[in-house]
């Protein structure tokens, strides 16, 4: 075997080996949408690397905030810091009606020339700076001010707007959000921020759950719109992008090259060719998977401060914002459930009643170049037909005798600190198998694995149940259900149980036994760092029951 073979080897599972740590013996990292707010940003554009799994850092530009910001949203946040550059720059949170103040001070390179930020969607007045072919621009070391009204609800893009093709590629990019103001009927349908969402498409009790466990509130509002049918639970901002380390690379070499020279003087201009393209590096949030699953304001990533790693309760309305800010389309697909999309580049899409919504339920979401959508992601294991807490009427653990007693639509939602909050009550007290495939009583020869379990336990909680002690509720040392519902003696090995890995085994705490679903770009070569896989765009979106407190400060 070739040497370079035998280092690409050693190279992919060094990154799995990573990736799989990442997921076993770290505390579950979480997403949120977290940012500044304002109404009055003070900015910067300047430079720094950016770290990457496989050991590089990255030369780039990226917006950062000048000087201490308003304040952090959301407010539940702790360890938020705004540094000087990041990618994607600082998501900048407003409210409905503000008038939005940006002040943009120059220090990137003399050599990289003027720059500037476009706020599509935004009738934007520029002052200051000098006349560039789409806005104002600050030349080096200058500063100019963009003021606008935040008219439009939802998720929006901003960048540069000063030789884009160099300059949005090497980072300089980020979010605005602009929360609505709400209404009478939005607020009777969802509630508030402090008292929680209640979403009128999903009546349970959701808000009462998130007080009985005494589990703090991440959302920036109770609703993504001015529509009482967009109220959420939780909420989560993905910003895609992909980097050609030769375009960063040569603008290194050019800056260096240049040295101190004077910004707009003869020769002193960057010349990066950035055709042809070639990403090696995809991200969102600026980083690439496993490191888009470390916490938000992690201090290994100074200058990539946001991850990327969805996490939620069954039952819960999960508010997924999403924009395309590098040159590809990303096709992102959401393992679990379709994403019923709301609203793109903060346009609801209404129906001609213009009241309900008529956004398409996607089985991919397309992350287009430079446009922003918001979607709805609805988990609840209906449909899986297993009981998915693993109760059994026989056993003499307490919590595996829940009840579960169905409401309007069939779902547990009477009793919201139940560990089984929210099971779809048609499979309660069905065994993940009651004639298990390739077992000898379904005609042998040899014992072969169930998909079921494969699917969903051993990789990440080491079973097919949720909640705390699953596996022991599910069989292990407890009785089993029978294929005729009766049960038979506790045994491990007995071919009527389920076979479980013992819980003991598994590194992710003993109550939280969850399940892991990719959530990823569909472009195969997008889940890899430098031609290596795992990497790139690839997340897990996490569901565990609701007694495990989820924290987005971890």
């Amino acid at each position: 075997m070739s040497v370079t073979k035998m280092r690409k080897i050693i190279s992919v599972a060094r990154m799995f080996v990573a990736a799989t740590l990442a997921l076993f013996l770290a505390d579950a990292a979480h997403a949120a949408a977290p940012g500044i707010t304002g109404p009055t940003f003070n900015l910067t554009a300047q430079t720094a690397f950016l770290n990457q799994p496989d050991g590089a850092q990255v030369y780039a530009w990226g917006y950062g905030c000048n000087g201490a910001p308003a304040g952090f949203a959301p407010a539940a946040m702790v360890g938020a810091t705004c540094p000087t550059m990041q990618v994607p720059g600082p998501t900048l949170i407003v409210t409905e009606g503000q008038t939005v103040t940006v002040n943009l001070t120059n220090n990137l390179p003399a050599p990289a020339g003027n720059t500037s930020i476009l706020f599509p969607g935004f009738n934007v007045t520029a002052t200051g700076g000098t006349a560039g072919v789409l806005t104002q621009e600050a030349a080096n070391g200058g500063t100019v001010t963009y003021t606008f009204v935040a008219n439009s609800p939802g998720t929006h893009a901003y960048y540069s707007g000063t030789q884009g093709d160099l300059q949005v590629e090497m980072g300089l990019y980020g979010a605005v959000i602009v929360l609505p103001t709400g209404n009478a009927t939005v607020t009777a349908a969802c509630g508030t921020l402090t008292t929680g969402g209640l979403p009128a498409t999903n009546p349970g009790n959701n808000a009462k759950a998130k007080a009985a466990w005494n589990e703090a509130d991440f959302r920036l509002a109770a609703s993504a719109y001015d529509n009482p049918k967009t109220c959420y639970d939780r909420e989560y901002l993905f910003q895609w992008a992909e980097m050609d380390p030769r375009i960063h690379n040569e603008a290194l070499a050019q800056v260096t090259a240049l040295g101190s020279c004077t910004a707009g003087a003869n020769g002193c201009q960057l010349q990066v060719p950035t055709e042809p393209y070639h990403p090696a590096y995809f991200v969102i949030n600026g980083r690439s998977m496993p490191d888009l699953m470390d916490a938000n304001y992690a201090p290994e990533y100074p200058h990539q401060p946001y991850n990327g790693d969805p996490h939620m309760h069954p039952g819960e309305m999960t508010l997924i914002r999403s924009i395309g800010q590098g040159r590809w389309q990303h096709p992102f697909h959401e393992h679990a459930n379709h994403v019923r999309i709301l609203a793109r580049d903060g346009n609801l899409q209404l129906a001609p009643d213009g009241n309900n919504l008529a956004g398409l339920l996607m089985f991919n979401t397309d992350t287009t170049p430079g446009e922003a959508f918001d979607g709805i992601f609805y988990f609840t294991g209906r449909g899986l037909n297993w009981d998915a807490y693993g109760h059994n009427p026989s056993s003499a653990d307490a919590s595996a005798k829940l009840p579960c007693t169905p409401d309007a639509n069939g779902y547990n939602t009477g009793a919201p600190a139940a560990i089984n909050y929210f099971e779809w009550c048609q499979d309660h007290n069905k065994p993940v198998e009651a004639n298990p495939i390739g077992d000898v009583p379904g005609g042998g020869p040899v014992t072969l694995p169930n998909p079921n379990i494969l699917t969903n336990g051993p990789w990440y909680g080491g079973t097919p149940y949720l909640g705390p002690d699953a596996s022991i509720r599910g069989g292990g040392t407890q009785a089993c259900l029978t294929n005729n519902g009766g049960t038979t003696a506790g045994n491990p090995a007995d071919s009527l149980c389920t076979p479980l890995q013992p819980s003991n085994i598994q590194a992710n705490p003993g109550n939280e036994r969850g399940w892991a679903y990719m959530w990823h770009s569909h472009n195969e070569r997008e889940i890899t760092t430098n031609n290596v896989f795992p990497g790139g765009m690839l997340m897990m979106m996490l569901v565990d029951s609701r007694e495990f407190v989820i924290d987005e400060n971890k």
